[in-house]
């Protein structure tokens, strides 16, 4: 492995209209390595990911993968989107197709594999999350837990080197919540790079190697998940984890 981060972000800015949203934003994120970014709602941490993913276009600074602008032409953005995938709070799944044809349409689309790869794959991963058993039923059919980890195996099935999740909880049912945690915690520990939006503290506690607290579209205080939730340093921090803290 490479000394240099896998994703760089370097003075990242993003305003719409006169409201700067994202301020001189500056994070590395390692090969491998599981960041949990939390905050209060409007911090900024979506947008953080959003820009990540160019689904927003940054208003300054840069962010590099491998070492290379994404913001340049060089790279196609299917071909990023598929290295740098995402998992909504929403699911996004194709409500007319079922969820086997949900894993193998990307990949035949955009990885151009053939039918057999690409449901061989799909039901491996389905397999993994714990849907294979749902592989003829229609996202209708299914509870939004069950949705997301179809989408957890989506996004898995495009062999991306780095998964972001934006809440992917927030539109749960709290008994749902725990099958999804579970399935991300599995993810966590197969080596892949993750990127984590999340408000599941103990489960950023719990399966992350750094944590990033942002504040008012600013990277407040970041390390280890013992320093974080062990001995914060900045009053923000402080203040905002004192209602977990108790629950942990």
């Amino acid at each position: 492995m490479a000394n240099e981060p896998l994703i760089q972000v370097k003075n990242l800015k993003k305003a719409f209209g006169n409201h700067e949203v994202l301020t001189n934003i500056n994070l590395d994120v390692n090969a491998g390595e599981v960041v949990s970014i939390i905050g209060r709602s409007g911090s900024g941490k979506s947008t953080l990911l959003r820009n990540i993913n160019l689904l927003e276009t940054p208003t300054g600074g840069d962010i590099l993968f491998h070492g290379k602008s994404i913001l340049s032409d060089e790279e196609k953005l299917s071909t990023y989107r598929a290295k740098v995938g995402m998992v909504f709070q929403s699911f996004n799944l194709f409500n007319n197709m079922t969820v086997l044809q949900n894993v193998m349409v990307p990949q035949q689309t955009v990885l151009k594999r053939d039918a057999a790869t690409a449901k061989a794959h799909a039901l491996d991963l389905l397999k993994q999350v714990g849907m294979d058993p749902f592989i003829a039923a229609k996202p209708d059919q299914l509870s939004g837990g069950q949705e997301q980890r179809v989408a957890i195996a989506r996004a898995e099935v495009m062999d991306p080197e780095v998964l972001l999740f934006d809440e992917p909880t927030s539109a749960l049912d709290p008994e749902m919540v725990d099958d999804v945690l579970n399935t991300m915690t599995a993810l966590a520990h197969t080596g892949l790079t993750m990127i984590i939006v999340t408000h599941e503290m103990a489960f950023a506690r719990e399966v992350s190697d750094r944590v990033v607290f942002m504040n008012n579209g600013v990277i407040a205080e970041a390390g280890t998940p013992d320093q974080i939730f062990g001995d914060p340093q900045q009053p923000e921090t402080k203040e905002f984890l004192k209602r977990y803290l108790n629950r942990i």
